[in-house]
């Protein structure tokens, strides 16, 4: 019984795709390095804050996405590309799917009580907004939006996990993850442009066509890097940032070349390496310049 319960955990990790958490972590952890920065780096209690804020993060994430695979369950077996998934392969049941989605939203509720009020009030509204995404591809061609802004609130929420309260500043942040995935959404919706057509639902490939959806992608992509952009210049920060900067505007280019209209072979690579690798590199440029150089402290 017990090794049938963790291979079920472990058929969940799979579905929800737990290893792509990286994708949107980082720039919550920056969000932090930047309130911790405000603050001037007072270090009391900061590692069990950092905790919970990884445990708010993954859980937050990991209950949106089994929520959307079981809203999709039906959708997901109709379309050839999705018909392997776990719960239309029939590897896992809805019902432990949903006993998942519960349990990550309570993990993510009680990691919000535990870094201050404020989060704990703001939880159920976090927590309604990463649901509704999973809905609005049935009604708008902006849901690529939608979700960015469900990841997008990421930093804003870890700032408001350090400091108790809201910079208006670190919005830029919240604008840049946003337009970041945004962009990336659109690349991988392109595929499903024939099936998003007959079953009705809705996409900026369906409604542009997949080359005019290219080039909403690419300017979602610029719109980040000017988002960026500002961002550094808000909070003072260093020419390691401003590297930053440019290491993902050349990654996101690079991303860029990786898709074609007539070949969306290598979607794949754009959507799930090349993003690894933009919030990581992000990450590592922003954070040694916050912690080591102190920038404009």
């Amino acid at each position: 019984m017990g090794f049938a319960f963790l291979r079920k955990i472990r058929l969940a990790l799979e579905m929800i795709r737990f290893e792509h958490s990286v994708f949107a972590l980082p720039f919550a952890l920056v969000g932090a390095l930047l309130a911790l920065r405000e603050g001037g780096f007072a270090t009391q209690g900061l590692a069990g804050k950092l905790g919970w804020i990884v445990v708010a993060m993954v859980g937050a994430r990991s209950a949106a996405m089994a929520f959307n695979r079981l809203l999709d369950a039906d959708l997901d077996a109709r379309n050839p590309r999705t018909r392997d998934r776990h719960l239309p392969a029939g590897l896992l049941s809805r019902g432990f799917a949903w006993g998942f989605t519960a349990a990550s939203s309570l993990a993510f509720l009680i990691a919000a009580k535990a870094l201050n009020s404020l989060c704990f009030k703001l939880a159920p509204l976090a927590l309604g907004v990463v649901f509704f995404y999973s809905f609005t591809k049935r009604f708008t061609s902006f849901s690529h939006l939608v979700l960015g802004f469900a990841l997008g609130i990421a930093p804003a929420a870890a700032w408001i996990a350090i400091r108790a309260s809201l910079d208006p500043r670190i919005l830029w942040l919240t604008l840049a993850v946003t337009l970041w995935t945004a962009g990336f959404d659109v690349i991988y919706a392109c595929p499903d442009y024939e099936f998003d057509s007959r079953e009705n639902l809705f996409s900026l490939p369906r409604s542009f066509g997949i080359a005019g959806a290219l080039w909403i992608s690419r300017l979602l992509h610029l719109g980040m890097i000017a988002a960026l952009a500002i961002l550094v210049h808000s909070f003072r920060l260093g020419m390691l940032s401003v590297a930053g900067v440019v290491v993902v505007a050349l990654l996101l280019f690079w991303e860029q070349s990786l898709v074609k209209p007539h070949d969306l072979s290598r979607v794949n690579a754009a959507f799930f390496t090349m993003n690894g690798y933009v919030s990581v590199l992000f990450f590592l440029f922003w954070a040694v310049d916050i912690i080591f150089l102190r920038s404009g402290a």
